[in-house]
C-alpha cells in the first residue's frame, strides 16, 4: 500500500485545524516510504529554517521507521547513544516532530511538523498520523 495524495492532504488538513484551533502556526510536511516529500504547508508567521527541518523530520522518520524524538534520544543517551553522523545522511535529524505512518507492519509514509516546541510538533504530526483509518 502506498500513501496517496489524497491521504496526504488529509493529514495537513487535520493538523492545519488543529493549529487553527490552537491559534498556532507551523510547518507540516508529508513523505512518502522513502522521505520524499508528497505534501507541504507552510503556514505564513513561521521561520523560513522550519521549512527544511519540518522536510527532514518527515524524511527521517520515514527512512529510519521511527519518531524523530526517538533518534534523538538514542543519539544523546550518555550509555548506548550513537552520533547521529554514523547514518552517513545529513537530511537525519533528531528534534522531535517526525512520525512514522504505519499500515500493518510497513511505513508508508511520514509526518513531519516544525515551528513550535519539540513536545508540541510531535503531538501535532502524532494527531496527523492517526486520521488515517489503515
Amino acid at each position: 500500500m502506498k500513501l496517496t495524495e489524497n491521504e496526504a492532504q488529509k493529514i495537513i488538513d487535520t493538523i492545519w485545524n488543529e493549529l487553527k484551533a490552537r491559534n498556532k502556526q507551523a510547518i507540516i510536511a508529508v513523505a512518502d516510504a522513502h522521505g520524499e516529500l508528497l505534501a507541504f504547508l507552510r503556514m505564513e508567521k513561521v521561520k523560513l529554517s522550519s521549512i527544511a527541518v519540518a522536510q527532514n523530520k518527515a524524511y527521517t522518520s520515514a527512512r529510519t521507521k521511527r519518531p524523530t524524538f526517538e533518534v534523538g534520544k538514542n543519539s544523546t543517551d550518555p550509555i548506548t547513544g550513537y552520533d547521529i553522523a554514523f547514518y552517513g545522511d545529513p537530511r537525519i535529524v533528531g528534534f522531535g516532530g517526525g512520525v512514522p505512518i504505519w499500515h500493518d507492519d510497513d511505513v508508508i509514509g511520514a509526518v513531519g511538523v516544525s515551528g513550535l516546541s519539540q513536545e508540541e510538533d510531535d503531538e501535532l504530526a502524532k494527531i496527523g498520523a492517526k486520521i488515517l483509518d489503515l
